[in-house]
């Protein structure tokens, strides 16, 4: 199993914005591949502008299948 490390507070390191299909976000190092399960968003960004971004756009932090089973959504 290959093992890679990444500086997460390089301020020249990029990440990407990823989701879910819970709709859940993570951060992921730019240059790496996107794991199984996850998809971007888009956003492509310092760490500082994708935490950002998850802050205003991860408002419920109940997984989908939850938010449905509650709420009826």
């Amino acid at each position: 199993m290959r093992t890679t490390t990444f500086d997460f507070e390089n301020p020249e390191a990029r990440f990407k914005v990823l989701i879910n299909h819970e709709e859940q976000y993570s951060i992921w190092p730019a240059d790496l591949t996107v794991p199984g399960g996850w998809n971007e968003t888009g956003v492509l960004a310092s760490k500082e502008e994708c935490d950002t971004y998850i802050e205003e756009n991860w408002t419920d932090m109940r997984p989908k299948s939850l938010r449905i089973a509650l709420d009826g959504e």
